[in-house]
């Protein structure tokens, strides 16, 4: 492939404009930086749509643009540049049965991105997004999924009607206490995990439509929304082993 020298490259520009939501939405295509988020994808099976590395570095494959490390490091979101990024696109589906994670106002990427990472990690079957979320494409999201971008289905949400099975709602110190799944519970029962932002929580109208309201027993006021979906997860997961069915393997975090 060619390289790239320059910062005012047309591939390079493309990439930048990239870093917004708005040039994302519109192109349907993310940017993912580092060798460890460029190996979760090859090992998902996701291909590039584009990819760019530093010359010399041998990092991605052979369809990648060498460029030079001053240009490289002009389209980076990192503070300390990389040595590999690539374009994907964007993959949105239905909202997927057995366990379905919802997150409704959570507007910090960061905690998007790491409940995707604990959604692959405890076998959800997806995470769709609601009102108020933020984009799981952003660069921070990005990151903080450590590749689960790229295994995880997404579903954008308009309705709770568009939510598989049972609808649980995580709300601090309030219905039952949170349990997974009793042994004799049929495991195939789609069951649909509804978090809200860590101070608002979750709206009265969306807690008015669940069968069950359920809380996690801590010592202080709440969590935030991406370690209580973290825990939840994990306490579904627990007794029952219910599994999303998805390939839950992981390219390890360096």
């Amino acid at each position: 492939m060619s390289q790239i020298a320059s910062q005012q490259n047309p591939r390079l520009k493309a990439v930048r404009r990239l870093h917004g939501r708005r040039e994302r939405t519109r192109r349907g295509c993310f940017l993912a930086e580092g060798e460890d988020l460029i190996a979760a994808a090859e090992h998902a099976g996701v291909p590039a749509v584009e990819g760019f590395r530093l010359v010399g570095s041998g990092l991605g494959n052979d369809d990648f643009h060498d460029v030079e490390r001053s240009a490289l490091a002009s389209v980076s979101t990192l503070g300390s540049g990389t040595r590999v990024m690539a374009v994907y696109e964007q993959r949105w589906g239905p909202a997927l049965g057995g366990l379905c994670v919802y997150l409704h106002g959570v507007g910090d990427p960061g905690n998007v991105g790491t409940v995707l990472r604990a959604a692959q990690a405890f076998g959800a079957s997806c995470v769709a997004l609601g009102p108020g979320c933020a984009d799981p494409h952003s660069p921070k999201a990005v990151r903080a999924s450590m590749g689960a971008i790229f295994a995880t289905a997404l579903a954008r949400v308009e309705d709770l009607d568009e939510l598989p099975g049972e609808r649980v709602a995580l709300v601090a110190g309030a219905g039952e206490q949170l349990r997974g799944p009793a042994e004799d519970d049929g495991l195939e029962v789609p069951l649909t995990l509804l978090v809200g932002a860590e101070r608002e929580g979750l709206p009265a109208d969306v807690l008015a439509r669940c069968e069950r309201l359920a809380h996690i027993p801590i010592a202080t006021h709440s969590l935030n929304a991406a370690m209580a979906a973290t825990v939840a997860l994990y306490e579904m997961n627990r007794r029952g082993g219910r599994r999303g069915g998805q390939d839950t393997d992981t390219v390890p975090a360096s």
